[in-house]
């Protein structure tokens, strides 16, 4: 039998700057402070999640499963 995981979000990625617009729920919450590690730790997970990476265009980072 095999499980998927779909229409979920699987993890945020965001600064610190902009912390204190995102709080936490179901997704673990990723803070770092510079944008190029940002984009780095985004692309990772989506990588790793098979996930999908969509930017928010604030800085913020959401990975997806669709």
């Amino acid at each position: 039998m095999q499980v998927d995981l779909t229409h979920a979000i699987l993890a945020i990625v965001t600064g610190e700057e902009v912390g204190h617009e995102v709080s936490g729920g179901n997704a673990p919450v990723f803070r770092v402070h510079d944008e190029d590690e940002r984009q780095r730790v985004a692309k990772y997970i989506g990588t790793v999640t098979l996930g999908s990476v969509h930017d928010l265009r604030n800085g913020t980072y959401v990975i997806v499963k669709h």
